[in-house]
Order: C-alpha cells, then sequence, then structure tokens
C-alpha cells in the first residue's frame, strides 16, 4: 500500500511538473532560447586538428584546416530561418541585441576578410575531389550556390538585414541569389521548382520555404510584382502535385518520371509549406491576382493538419502514423502559421484553440533553461517509411531552434479561444 501511494505521489508530482511547464509564458521562453544562443555563438574559428581558436582568418594559409566554431556562425539554411526569427523577437520585444546578433554574424562573413580564406579553402577541395569533397567545409555553400538549400532562405534574412542596416556586400550577395532562384534553378515546364535528386524532377515539399521565403521578401524588397507571382506560383503548383485531397496533407515529395507521390506525409515538409504560405500571405499585396489561390491552400492545409494533432498537442513525425514519434519541428510551424493565420484574419478564431494546444506540447520539449529537445536532424526523401520512423533527434540546433522561436513569438499577443457557451445561446432559442 506504501509503495502504491508512493508511486501516485511521484506520478502526481511528475503531471504537475508537466502542466506547469507546458504553461509557461511564450515571451520568457523564447527570450531564453534567444539568450542561450547569443551565449554559445563564438565569432571564432577552430583549427580541427589542433583544436586552437582564431579570432579571424586574415593572413592564415588556406592549407590550415579551419572551421567556424560555432554552428550560429555558419551558413545553412537552418540558420536563415533562425535569423528570421532573432529579427522578429527583436521586433516583438524590442530588444535590438537580437537584430544586432544577426548583423553580427553576416558581418563575420562578408566584412572581416574571412571569406576570402574559406573560398580559397573551397576552390582547392573541389579541384582536388569534387562536389562530393566541398561539405565537409565551413561556408561551403556559399560558394557551392548550386540548391536552394545553399542560398535561399539565407538569402531571405538578408533581405531582411538589408533593409534594416544596408550593405553593398549584403546586397551582392542577394543578387546572386536572386540569378540563382530565378534563372539558374531546375524547373520543369510550367515553371514549378523541382531537383535533380533522388529522381530527376523530382517536387519537394520542403523547397516551398526554399524558395518562397526569398521571393516573396524580394517582392517587398523591390516593389517587383513578378516575385509574388513566382512565389505564389509555387505554393499553387505545389498543391496541386503533392496535396492529397484524401488525407488532406502534403506528400513529401512528387516524382514527376514516375508520376507518383512519395511515401510520407512528412511533418516538417507540410510545415515547411504552411510557414512559407504565411510568409507569402504577409508579404504580398492584398489585390495581386493570385492571392485568393494562395489563401485557399493556406486555408486547406490549416484544416487538414488540424486533424491529425496528437493528444499532446505535438504532431507525430509522419502526421497520419500515430506510431511515429511526436516532433517539434513540425508542430512549431504549424502553430506559427495557425497563431498568424488568426491574427491576421486568414484563419477562423477556433484555429487558435489548435494553436494554444500545440503551444502547450511545444513548451513540454523546451527544457526549464531554454533548450529545444526533441529536433528531428535533417530529412533527405528515400522510398521507404523506415527512414522517417528512425531519424535521430537532437537537441539546441537551428534546425529546430528557428522554428520554436518564430512559434513563440507569433504567439506572443494571440488572441485567447473563445468558446460560445451553450448557456448563452439558450435565450436565443425561443418556442413558437
Amino acid at each position: 500500500m506504501k509503495t502504491i501511494t508512493l508511486l501516485a505521489a511521484v506520478t502526481l508530482l511528475a503531471n504537475t511538473a508537466t502542466i506547469a511547464q507546458s504553461r509557461r509564458d511564450p515571451r520568457a521562453v523564447a527570450l531564453q532560447i534567444a539568450e542561450r544562443v547569443l551565449a554559445n555563438t563564438s565569432y571564432r574559428f577552430i583549427n580541427r586538428e589542433t583544436k586552437e581558436t582564431l579570432a579571424s582568418t586574415r593572413g592564415v594559409d588556406p592549407g590550415v584546416p579551419l572551421r567556424v566554431e560555432s554552428q550560429y556562425n555558419d551558413w545553412h539554411y537552418t540558420n536563415g530561418v533562425l535569423a528570421i526569427a532573432m529579427m522578429e523577437l527583436a521586433d516583438e520585444t524590442g530588444d535590438k541585441r537580437f537584430e544586432e546578433f544577426v548583423l553580427k554574424n553576416m558581418n563575420f562573413v562578408f566584412n572581416e576578410g574571412n571569406l576570402d580564406f574559406f573560398r580559397e579553402q573551397f576552390r582547392r577541395a573541389k579541384e582536388k575531389g569534387g562536389w562530393r569533397a566541398v561539405p565537409a567545409l565551413s561556408w561551403h555553400m556559399i560558394f557551392r550556390g548550386k540548391r536552394l538549400d545553399d542560398n535561399g532562405p539565407m538569402a531571405a534574412s538578408l533581405v531582411e538585414l538589408q533593409q534594416r542596416h544596408p550593405n553593398d556586400n549584403f546586397l551582392a550577395y542577394i543578387r546572386e541569389t536572386d540569378t540563382h532562384v530565378t534563372r539558374a534553378e531546375p524547373r520543369l515546364p510550367d515553371g514549378t521548382i523541382a531537383r535533380l535528386w533522388p529522381h530527376e524532377q523530382t517536387i519537394w515539399a520542403d523547397d516551398a520555404f526554399m524558395a518562397v521565403s526569398f521571393l516573396a521578401r524580394m517582392g517587398k524588397f523591390t516593389g517587383d510584382e513578378r516575385y509574388f507571382t513566382d512565389a505564389a506560383t509555387q505554393i499553387i503548383n505545389y498543391t496541386r502535385y503533392l496535396w492529397s485531397p484524401e488525407k488532406q496533407l502534403y506528400h513529401h515529395c512528387y516524382h514527376t518520371d514516375t508520376g507518383e507521390p512519395g511515401v510520407a506525409h512528412w511533418s516538417r515538409a507540410n510545415g515547411w509549406v504552411f510557414m512559407a504560405t504565411a510568409d507569402l500571405l504577409s508579404l504580398m499585396p492584398a489585390d495581386h491576382a493570385l492571392r485568393p489561390r494562395v489563401l485557399e491552400c493556406f486555408r486547406a492545409q490549416a484544416s487538414g493538419v488540424a486533424r491529425y494533432q496528437g493528444q499532446h498537442g505535438l504532431w507525430h513525425q509522419v502526421l497520419d502514423k500515430t506510431d511515429s514519434y511526436e516532433e517539434i519541428t513540425g508542430t512549431a510551424m504549424f502553430v506559427f502559421g495557425m497563431a498568424r493565420g488568426v491574427k491576421r484574419g486568414w484563419l477562423h478564431p477556433d484555429f487558435i484553440h489548435v494553436a494554444e494546444q500545440g503551444l502547450r506540447g511545444m513548451m513540454t520539449q523546451v527544457t526549464g533553461t531554454g533548450d529545444v529537445t526533441n529536433i528531428c536532424v535533417g530529412t533527405g526523401i528515400m522510398p521507404s517509411l523506415v527512414h522517417y520512423y528512425t531519424r535521430p533527434r537532437q537537441t539546441n540546433i537551428p534546425m529546430g531552434e528557428g522554428p520554436v522561436l518564430r512559434a513563440l513569438v507569433e504567439m506572443c499577443g494571440a488572441p485567447p479561444y473563445r468558446e460560445i457557451k451553450a448557456d448563452d445561446q439558450y435565450d436565443k432559442i425561443q418556442v413558437k
């Protein structure tokens, strides 16, 4: 009897702690995460062999095996999402340190003499070992520039930064990315962006964000409607190719050579589409001819996704497979999109309840010290569901921190869910 009582007490305490954790203030948690990111960004380089650290690459022979010490100084599409999130947090809180973090990062890359060192490293590695030799190098994506992962979201964050802190080197890279996205990126005859792997001309749901994050911001930056038209076309066409009317979810991919979609309704792939569409709706003109169709896609996805939320408020790694693990990045993207959709009037207010439950679920995956856990690692397309079930999970990587921060910021000031109570409506029913 005592053992049972003790076990019940322990269980009660654990449940109480989980409930308390799930109800934390989103602004406070966002600040915790952001402060930790700032504290772990060193703006230094480390010798992979000797472990010596340097503040600059000036005067260092490119043969020295240096890499950036902190993941937050790296160049990767996930860092672009994190940079966007940090600027949104700065806007929400008025704390300019988070905007200055992004500026300092970009200056570290473009304006302090470090880029030439890694450009030469890249040249030597590619000359010696080809494309397979370059991924081991820091900042290799800047020079590779062959896929949207290399430049799309990072350049999108630079567009945001350029409007706040104009810089010729930032602008030069934005223009370089513009050329790649609009002219060089592989596309189908109808203009849909597609990759040349794992099948030739495979449409990846991920690329909705990789492309639209940049195109939408370029539309606002330049005032050129063609960027909005291209961005909207991507969302509309991705919906045509990837949307499952039966499941009301997006497939991770569509292989144009076989005419078949991929096997998985992967959570983060759906999240990329949802977040991209929310960004586009936030930026495109209210009178743009394609806006109604984009809004239709957004509303359909919100309705579909809401039907797959798990019992803890989180969404599963494979959305329609409840035996797959619950995961934070897709959850964060859905919370972000639904909160913004309600706040901007694109979605019915009921969706804020879905976002609130998602927020509570997210909070159970963020520790009391601001560590973001349960982040699925980068995930390519594979022909078996086992690939998605078994993807590893990590803690405190930009892959998860950026989407989580965006969701937390968007939930700040979100209207609470208001249920219409039956008791308040009875008087409207009259006996005749």
